[in-house]
């Protein structure tokens, strides 16, 4: 383990740390068969907002809220930055939509209509566009094209299209944008998904230069997949542009990030930390759904898992590890990674979040705060945001 002279570094490390929430893991969602309603979540971007604000009072490591278009469409997207800033936090990510309209049934961007395709592009060009009234570095993009069954499409001209349609929001993006392609194994294309891969998706980022960068979601990928080597390649190519943190069991089931398996997350920010990717050129997002679960708890709970795992990846002895792997001890390199994730780091990080002037305990002192009784009481009336809002 890290010697006690380090644990400064490390705290150091932990204190720049910086976690994106998501707007729409505030708002209402589902299962495929139903949406759950609970009371007090936001009506309206702003209220979003509000409560991401209050994820990074309690816990310092989340400065900023990752917008959904059109789920959080406003007509003035400088004054809902200025919100978020008068609130302590700031607008992250734009993420882009082309799976909810009827036209994209048989795909958008490689759709085999031209219109459809316009239609979809001049989407995602919509949303370069919202990156520059609020001031979001990076563009994020996932796409549900694909085809159900053999014959139904040319899967060679599909990636032709997409590579049409991400030439052209490269293009358009400004100095210090850049795209994150995202990728999923399957859903709802279960023959062919276009960008079903990290492989596809670096293949396109390669393509495009380095304003393209791979995102990587992960709950989008076949079990027992080895997240941590895809990060490991990703990083050496000086491709990894972020994360969508969430965990899985079957799919993509969009729980809170190191539920099923912590272990996992660990491995994975250990090999950030050892490729140079500890830094603000990764964007840490998480991409959930709190479907039973109170949303602004449960977010809690990520943002402190996240910060647990990556503690506890920062305090591998990394001159054992290295004495170890260079002299074939096996047993003795696994132990170095084994004795740092089974320390209790939960009072180291509670240190580093005084120190930060957030709360020690997010979770007890957001039920202490009353917030959650208030907003209850207030989000009377109007639409409650969810799917599709």
């Amino acid at each position: 383990m890290t010697s006690p002279s380090n644990v400064p570094a490390v705290k150091a490390a932990l204190t720049s740390q910086a976690v994106e929430t998501a707007s729409w893991a505030f708002a209402n969602s589902g299962t495929r068969f139903k949406v759950f309603a609970q009371p007090g979540v936001p009506r309206t971007p702003e209220e979003k907002i509000a409560d991401a604000a209050r994820v990074h009072a309690h816990t310092g490591v989340a400065p900023s809220v990752a917008l959904h278009i059109p789920w959080d469409r406003v007509d003035d997207y400088g004054a809902l930055a200025a919100h978020a800033r008068e609130l302590g936090v700031r607008l992250g990510a734009v993420n882009s939509n082309v799976f909810q309209d009827d036209d994209y049934k048989l795909g958008s961007v490689t759709h085999p209509d031209p219109a459809v395709r316009r239609k979809a592009l001049g989407h995602l060009l919509e949303c370069v566009d919202i990156m520059d009234a609020t001031g979001s570095r990076d563009l994020k993009l996932w796409f549900s094209d694909g085809i159900n069954y053999p014959g139904q499409d040319d899967i060679s001209a599909r990636q032709g299209r997409l590579g049409e349609a991400l030439a052209a929001v490269y293009e358009r993006l400004g100095d210090g944008q850049r795209m994150l392609l995202e990728y999923k194994l399957f859903e709802p294309a279960f023959y062919a998904t276009d960008v079903p891969d990290w492989g596809t998706a670096y293949a396109h980022c390669l393509r495009l230069g380095p304003k393209a960068q791979v995102v990587v979601d992960t709950g989008h990928h076949a079990p027992g997949t080895n997240i941590e080597f895809i990060v490991a390649v990703l990083l050496r190519e000086g491709k990894l542009g972020g994360f969508d943190f969430n965990s899985r069991f079957y799919a993509d089931d969009d729980l809170m990030v190191g539920a099923a398996d912590p272990f996992q997350l660990f491995r994975i920010m250990y090999e950030v930390i050892r490729g140079g990717g500890f830094t603000s050129d990764t964007a840490f997002m998480l991409d959930q759904c709190h479907n039973i679960e109170p949303k602004i708890p449960a977010i809690l709970r990520s943002v402190m898992n996240v910060q647990e795992a990556t503690a506890k990846a920062l305090l591998v002895d990394a001159d054992a590890l290295d004495a170890a792997q260079r002299s074939g001890d096996v047993l003795a390199a696994n132990a170095a990674m084994m004795d740092a994730f089974n320390t209790d780091v939960r009072p180291l990080v509670a240190e580093v979040r005084d120190e930060l002037g957030a709360d020690a305990d997010p979770v007890a002192a957001y039920h202490a705060s009353g917030y959650g009784e208030r907003i209850v009481a207030e989000r009377v009336g109007g639409v409650q945001a969810g799917w599709g809002a």
